[in-house]
């Protein structure tokens, strides 16, 4: 049994309307003078770059952008990224601006830019950054993945036909600045796809094993629940569960997305820490066959990983009912964890997303590779209050098809 947990967390969060007008005062604390902006095409053509390069300008920063990133980016857009900021200036600070690709590309390159190589030198294992990396200002324009506060960094190993993470506490960005009128202009379905995987974080952060119970010796990244972050995921939930389905309805509303990207970044901070479970084990190899994004896979996969643990965890799926506003008085705790796991069935189709992986692409043969290449993702596996197996991952996965 493990005794003691920690609690990592980024440096520095400032958060709120107008966020992004503090950039100035961010970057001088770190002494910038060549910045390098992380993003994306659709963050271009939205005009969110143009917003952050005027602030730069009348600053007089010296910058360069790369702006290819791709969704789900894969190994060969972080070799691309590396030698475009190496040939363009000495990169003192990045900024990541957009989903959680751009920022996880962001990271990538803080990672290399201080300390060389080839992104596949990290990939794959806990722990394996030498230490702090090149200071990074996350700016998060989705409420999704909570990239801005965590210790990961997805990418798509094209090769071996799977998404997998460089995991480091050191990853961490320096800042986390979040502007929720930056997420504005999001379309609805990034908008469903981003939240729906928010969700996920803050349920399977909470319904993670105890931290006393996870069986892996040294130091872990994710270790597990403990009081802090299940009181961040206990919120995450409740804003996420009030707020998303209005996001995706009325993308205007400023009191929708500032909530969303709220209950995001505690997402964030809580799965950072406790770590995800089965519904990301199995989404890894599930992105490897299928281009439906990442979000969009844990939604889908998420009320049946909820189904498959409600034996284990019934008070947390029952506690879960109640952030969703769901009363529960007369109901026992079964009855109320159902609840939960129909809310979050509903939800899913009623922000428009594809409920079966049959819709996406995902053959019934698929399936059992599927289940095998998800067992051995053991910093996720270890983690799930079930213990799965083969046979077990497999039952679960045609129920989701």
């Amino acid at each position: 049994m493990r005794n003691t947990w920690e609690y990592f967390s980024t440096k520095n969060i400032v958060f709120g309307n107008g966020a992004i007008k503090q950039l100035d005062k961010i970057l001088k604390r770190y002494h910038a003078k060549n910045v390098l902006i992380v993003t994306d095409q659709g963050i271009k053509n939205a005009g969110i770059l143009k917003v952050v390069t005027d602030l730069l300008e009348e600053a007089n920063y010296t910058f360069a952008v790369y702006d290819q990133t791709l969704p789900e980016p894969p190994v060969s857009t972080a070799v691309e990224c590396y030698e475009f900021a190496k040939n363009k200036m000495d990169t003192d600070v990045i900024i990541g601006l957009g989903g959680g690709s751009s920022i996880d590309l962001a990271k990538i390159m803080a990672l290399l830019v201080k300390y060389g190589g080839h992104p596949r030198d990290y990939l794959g294992g806990e722990n394996l950054v030498p230490g702090p990396i090149a200071p990074l200002i996350a700016i998060p324009t989705t409420a999704g993945t909570g990239s801005e506060v965590t210790s990961v960094a997805v990418i798509n190993d094209t090769e071996n036909n799977i998404k997998v993470g460089i995991s480091d506490n050191h990853l961490r960005p320096a800042v986390a600045l979040c502007d929720p009128e930056l997420t504005i202009g999001l379309p609805p379905y990034i908008t469903a796809c981003s939240g729906i995987d928010a969700l996920s974080h803050a349920i399977e952060a909470y319904t993670a094993k105890d931290f006393k119970y996870i069986q892996a010796e040294g130091e872990l990244l994710f270790q597990g629940a403990n009081p802090i972050s299940d009181a961040l995921a206990i919120e995450a939930i409740r804003l996420i569960g009030e707020n998303l389905l209005l996001a995706v309805q009325q993308g205007s509303n400023l009191e929708a997305r500032y909530n969303m990207l709220l209950g995001s970044l505690l997402a964030g901070m809580a799965f950072s820490n406790a770590g995800t479970a089965a519904a990301h084990a199995l989404a890894y190899p599930i992105g490897g066959i299928t281009k439906a994004p990442h979000g969009q896979l844990t939604g889908m996969l998420l009320p049946h990983v909820m189904e498959y643990n409600a034996g284990v965890v019934p008070e947390k799926l029952a506690k879960i009912a109640q952030c969703f506003n769901i009363q529960t008085d007369d109901l026992t705790t079964a009855e109320a964890a159902q609840k939960a796991i129909d809310f979050v069935h509903q939800l899913v189709k009623d922000i428009g997303l594809a409920t079966k992986l049959s819709e996406i692409g995902v053959k019934e043969e698929d399936l059992r590779e599927i289940a095998e290449k998800a067992l051995p993702i053991e910093r996720l596996i270890r983690n799930n209050p079930r213990v799965p197996n083969a046979d077990s991952f497999l039952e679960l996965l045609k129920k989701a098809y």
